[in-house]
């Protein structure tokens, strides 16, 4: 199905083909779109018909015909628990998840939608481990509406963190038991997943992100949104691209870098505190804030963890009709967009 990422500042439509049966994924179809400012706010649809606009603009510039899409959710309207129950089967929990998740959600239950995934069972135990992911359903409804608006067809919803996951373990190999952390740095949320053999053991989204580099450079320039925008990856400040950064604009990302590597060390230490030899072995950095100057070698010498950026096309062939300057840009924001599109319909 089509990868549809609904970010803040942009809507990403991801198709990808496999020959036959196989597994030889190829990148075939590829849309970007920018939202307007303010059209979505801290997870909020604020200008719903501009979404929709946008949706659509992202689907025709990579000519997809498809109409299945898959998107996903996150923020603070998102809570994903990993938690142990005595062993039952999937229809025994299916009958009870209502009660179990109202001892661990901070919602009312009738007010979220719930879903589950049974990960193990400990036979000694005779208990399981179990994910559980509650989204509140006015969030997953306004998800539906733009998409069904935009002439398509809503299939799955997922976690952003679960998608970038899917899309890591896609193409990077892993050692046995090897823990690693993933982060995907969008423009309002940054979404955390700590994970080992495929099992999530930790997440967390955090309500700071890259927005806020755009907001300082604004501030210290005195600049609209989109050239903060542009200096912010990299440009200068004249129509010259080779122009240096002004200092001041590089004193205040490196605040802003400062702090979200900061929040971002918080949790990952909050994770470590919870599970016995939780070694974090590497982590790789996502979205459009592994483009920003200096962001992983901050997030290194905060955390002491190896870190690089993850490349959701690392084992994907592009078609040939791809501007490969383009791909490389782009690479690190199509985390989410890619596991969507790498789930598929059961006939």
């Amino acid at each position: 199905m089509v990868g549809l990422d609904v970010g803040s500042t942009a809507v990403k439509a991801v198709q990808l083909s496999t020959k036959g049966r196989g597994d030889d994924f190829e990148l075939t179809h590829l849309g970007v779109a920018q939202l307007p400012p303010d059209a979505i706010v801290q997870g909020a649809f604020l200008n719903s018909s501009a979404i929709v606009d946008t949706i659509r603009e992202a689907i025709d510039a990579g000519k997809i015909k498809n109409r299945n899409v898959a998107a996903a959710v996150s923020g603070h309207s998102v809570i994903v628990k990993k938690i142990r129950l005595a062993a039952m089967t999937r229809e025994e929990l299916e009958n009870q998840i209502q009660w179990e998740a109202e001892q661990y959600i901070p919602f009312d239950v009738n007010e979220v939608n719930l879903d589950f995934q049974i990960l193990g069972t400990d036979e000694s135990s005779g208990e399981m481990d179990v994910v559980l992911v509650a989204a509140k359903k006015d969030l997953i409804d306004d998800y539906v509406q733009v998409i069904t608006e935009a002439g398509l067809k809503p299939v799955a919803i997922d976690v952003a963190a679960f998608a970038v996951e899917n899309a890591f373990e896609r193409n990077y190999e892993t050692e046995a038991d090897e823990m690693v952390a993933l982060v995907n740095v969008g423009a309002q949320v940054v979404n955390i997943i700590v994970f080992s053999q495929g099992v999530p053991l930790f997440t967390r989204d955090i309500a700071a992100a890259g927005n806020q580099y755009t907001e300082e450079i604004q501030k210290t320039l005195s600049v609209g949104f989109q050239e903060a925008e542009r200096i912010k990856l990299g440009g200068g400040t004249g129509d010259d691209d080779r122009q240096m950064v002004p200092a001041e604009v590089e004193r205040a990302m490196q605040s802003v870098t400062e702090m979200l590597v900061g929040e971002i060390g918080r949790s990952l230490d909050f994770f470590a505190t919870t599970i016995a030899e939780s070694r974090i072995k590497r982590a790789l950095i996502c979205g459009g804030g592994a483009n920003v100057s200096g962001f992983l070698r901050a997030f290194q010498e905060h955390t002491g963890i190896e870190a690089q950026v993850l490349d959701p096309l690392h084992r994907m062939r592009p078609n040939s009709s791809f501007d490969s300057e383009f791909l490389e840009e782009m690479s690190p924001s199509l985390g989410v967009g890619v596991g969507l599109a790498l789930r598929r319909i059961e006939i």
